[in-house]
């Protein structure tokens, strides 16, 4: 394997970081098993999505309330400040958020299981952004919950204006979103 789980402040999320190994050419990029042992899941992959975006464009913050994703996501090329915000109602961090960054330099992955809303901002000149996940985009079922919330507080990481969608412009406040129970 060439790449290790790191645990984060939400035991469900990991991130997995790459590890070196000498003589080869090149890395693992995801292996199931490994996956499967470190999330302790049996969750399968059945779509891998590409978004491309520029410096100061904010995604997010999405899910879908029925046929909930999983996502595995990563940037390989450019850099983000990846979110990730906990809507399970039952959960002791519901509402709390987890961001980190993600680059084709550090070459991390982050594990987003369902029941999580997910954005990011992208940070460099632009980047390619993959992410794979658990169920199919069902854009009826798609939520977005407000990228800048007071009562979740994300500190994002930025100095000027962000660039969103009309969609994400009009994300709702945790208060009034759809959640999972």
């Amino acid at each position: 394997m060439s790449y290790k789980a790191v645990s984060t402040v939400f035991p469900e999320v990991f991130i997995f970081e790459p590890v070196e190994q000498q003589g080869q050419n090149g890395m693992v990029n995801f292996d199931l098993r490994a996956f499967h042992a470190a999330t302790k899941t049996d969750f399968q992959f059945v779509q891998d999505n590409h978004s491309r975006s520029s410096q100061g464009v904010l995604r997010g913050l999405h899910y879908q309330i029925q046929h909930p994703q999983g996502k595995l996501v990563q940037a390989i090329q450019g850099a983000v400040f990846d979110v990730t915000v906990d809507l399970r109602r039952s959960s002791p961090n519901f509402g709390k958020w987890l961001g980190i960054e993600l680059s084709s330099a550090n070459g991390r992955q982050l594990w987003i299981p369902p029941g999580f809303a997910h954005g990011f901002l992208v940070l460099s000149g632009s980047a390619d952004f993959l992410y794979k996940t658990t169920d199919y985009y069902a854009p009826v079922h798609e939520r977005c919950l407000a990228w800048n919330d007071p009562a979740v507080g994300i500190d994002w990481p930025f100095s000027s204006d962000v660039v969103l969608s009309s969609k994400d412009a009009a994300g709702k406040s945790l208060a009034n979103s759809e959640c999972f129970e």
